[in-house]
């Protein structure tokens, strides 16, 4: 038996692989390798997928309904892999996540989620926070549900919770111009000052510690470093190779991950994300999201119109 640490595979940063490619994800377990393609350098790996060589599948999503109903976890346990959940869960808001499921439904996954496996296993995400404005309209926040959710995933077993801010990227402008081309009114998004960023935070913290909760930031170092030094916020690890052993034993990599946004406070061990930007946009079409979605795909279709 080798001595060497086994891999992590990441499921997906970059697109919703449970909500809309488990099928594909499937049959490259069942063909034991997954192509990886870096998005910067274009460089092309094959990446051996049997258990032998991976320790735990991370899985992100907003939508796990068609994970569950596929069975899949169940498959993929009995072949040898462990599994590791970060579900993404956040308030109502159309005007941000306009095709993800009622919350309702969300939280209804989330328990089945953390009985079908365990709650020691599953992220609860509210992430990322934002601020928004729609015409004259005044700011508004997706914090509205936020003490809803964390009453049901006390409920459920949950004790972390990881959060973020959104981040100002130029794709995301892109795409508000595009939305606003085609007839659409998305609102403008809002980044607060670090200041207020630290009183959400802090706010966030003292309401989960009366549930048992342990909140976590994301890629949020600036913010992290103003807090007080009495506060039992962490940053997180996404994909957290010391907590998998701790849950499942083994030899997982444990290795902090420097390529992903460490100067931003990222704190991530190693992982193989699988999944293309190109080949598996997002549907879920969040305005504020990072990676890639069905709009942006309209908009490389459109030739630079806007």
């Amino acid at each position: 038996m080798s001595s060497n640490p086994c891999a992590v595979i990441s499921a997906s940063r970059r697109t919703d692989i449970p909500a809309f490619y488990m099928k594909w994800f499937m049959e490259q377990i069942g063909k034991g390798f997954f192509e990886t393609i870096n998005p910067y350098n274009r460089v092309k790996r094959v990446i051996d997928a049997s258990s032998d060589n991976i320790h735990t599948i991370v899985f992100w999503s907003k939508n796990f309904r068609p994970f569950l109903e596929s069975g899949s976890g169940e498959k993929l346990k009995k072949m040898g892999y462990n599994l590791f959940f970060n579900f993404t869960v956040n308030s109502r808001s159309k005007r941000l996540e306009p095709n993800i499921p009622p919350l309702r439904e969300r939280l209804a996954q989330l328990e089945e989620l953390c009985t079908r496996f365990k709650p020691e296993a599953v992220n609860w995400r509210f992430d990322p926070i934002c601020f928004y404005k729609k015409n004259d309209e005044k700011i508004e926040n997706n914090l509205t549900d936020f003490q809803f959710i964390a009453e049901k995933a006390k409920e459920c077993g949950i004790s972390r919770c990881v959060t973020s801010f959104n981040d100002d990227y130029a794709k995301i402008r892109k795409r508000i111009r595009y939305l606003r081309s085609i007839g659409k009114n998305p609102p403008d998004l809002i980044y607060p000052d670090n200041k207020k960023k630290v009183e959400i935070i802090l706010r966030m913290e003292q309401f989960l510690k009366t549930k048992g909760i342990a909140l976590f930031t994301c890629c949020e170092k600036e913010t992290f470093s103003q807090l007080p030094n009495d506060t039992t916020v962490m940053e997180n690890a996404c994909i957290p190779g010391r907590l998998l052993k701790d849950i499942y034993g083994g030899n997982p990599v444990t290795k902090r991950d420097y390529g992903q946004r460490s100067k931003k406070g990222c704190k991530c061990t190693k992982s193989i994300d699988i999944g293309s930007y190109d080949n598996h946009p997002c549907f879920h079409n969040c305005l504020f999201c990072y990676a890639n979605t069905a709009i942006d795909v309209e908009i490389k279709n459109s030739a630079g119109k806007i």
